[in-house]
């Protein structure tokens, strides 16, 4: 039977219901503190949603304050909550501080994210993740499926569409109207250079670690002069390591060089092979980025 009456108070305990409650004096000493209440039944507080329904949705409802109204809040937290089984949320979640999940987050639905998300642990999503922030990620990141990104199919469609290699930036002159594109190099063999002036000087020095970078016997000169004529040539090519020049008009020398060589890879470029994907290769495909092709791969 229901009982009503006056505001009032009441001593150190209430208890509602006759159901046992000798739990509150446990073997390992008292747990009754003052002002424990002991509610064996489903509690109603403010308007829950359900309390038209005959049969209680859950051994506590809240509702709004004042009826008809969403504020104030229904439950205000001003500490730490623990929970300490399942947690299921049926709507809208707003988190305005840090949030942080030390253990697996299986997302089954649709997830927004309009600002930092810091993750501790495995973070498994089932479905789609939208973020409108920035998602910065300080781990390793394993893809086990495929990646859809509209404007990453874009540039991979210029890639495939302008195969040669090749670089894109602001104009150097002309920034606020113009850019600036330079493709690379192409050409049967893969070639490194370096580049300088001789002056009152017969010996171009070639970069140490040359010896070990490129074929010696692939190194070739140009000779360029500088104010007048001269009569360059190459004397002879030192373990790979310097170029003797000659002038044999016995004039100072004062020339611009470039110096080109083949360099090492572990299987040799063959330009030419039979096959109709890149696939088809017969040496190493992982030596090489296949520009307009498989752009992701890398050495």
């Amino acid at each position: 039977m229901s009982h009503h009456s006056a505001i009032s108070q009441v001593g150190d305990k209430l208890i509602v219901g006759l159901v046992d409650t000798a739990f509150i004096a446990g073997s390992t000493g008292s747990k009754l503190f003052p002002g424990t209440s002991v509610l064996n039944g489903p509690v109603y507080i403010g308007l829950p949603p359900a309390a038209g329904s005959p049969v209680p949705t859950a051994n506590c409802m809240i509702g709004p304050p004042v009826p008809g109204t969403s504020f104030p809040a229904s439950l205000e937290v001003s500490g730490i909550s623990n929970i300490l089984g399942t947690l299921n949320v049926a709507a809208i979640s707003n988190f305005t501080g840090i949030s942080n999940f030390t253990a697996v987050v299986t997302m089954s639905s649709l997830e927004v994210k309009n600002g930092i998300d810091v993750k501790n642990a495995l973070n498994l999503g089932n479905a789609t993740t939208c973020s409108n922030a920035p998602v910065v990620i300080n781990g390793p990141l394993i893809v086990e499926g495929p990646i859809t990104c509209a404007w990453l199919e874009a540039r991979l469609k210029i890639a495939e569409a302008l195969p040669a290699k090749s670089f894109d930036i602001p104009h150097p002159s002309k920034p606020n109207t113009h850019r600036l594109r330079y493709v690379c190099l192409e050409g049967p063999e893969i070639g490194t250079y370096v580049r300088g002036s001789l002056v009152n000087s017969d010996t171009i020095e070639l970069p140490y670690y040359w010896k070990d970078l490129v074929y010696p016997e692939s190194i070739s000169v140009n000779l360029t002069p500088i104010g007048f004529y001269q009569d360059l040539y190459v004397d002879k090519i030192e373990w790979g390591t310097r170029i003797k020049i000659k002038n044999n008009s016995g004039t100072a020398i004062n020339c611009y060089y470039t110096v080109f060589a083949e360099r090492k890879t572990k299987d040799k470029l063959q330009p030419e092979y039979e096959g109709k994907t890149p696939d088809d290769y017969p040496g190493k495909n992982d030596e090489y980025s296949i520009s307009g092709w498989n752009y992701d791969r890398r050495i």
